[in-house]
């Protein structure tokens, strides 16, 4: 995804996204985006030397992970 493009809703984003996109969407650094794909639960899988992560098993991944913290809060 361009670096300048501004990601305004789910339909601007592609179908695969890269470690930068995830980077953008969550307003994260860089470091943490990779310390994020490889944590063994991230849905994030290898082309060659790409790591990439569809957008919906990312999405699902992220409502999944605010379900963990809203029990957790009871």
């Amino acid at each position: 995804m361009n670096d300048k493009k501004r990601l305004n809703s789910y339909e601007d984003l592609p179908l695969v996204l890269d470690v930068a996109d995830i980077q953008r969407i969550m307003g994260i650094s860089r470091a943490s985006a990779y310390e994020l794909v490889h944590t063994p639960s991230f849905p994030a899988f290898r082309r060659g030397r790409l790591i990439n992560v569809s957008k919906i098993a990312f999405f699902e991944w992220m409502a999944k992970g605010s379900e963990t913290v809203l029990r957790s809060d009871k």
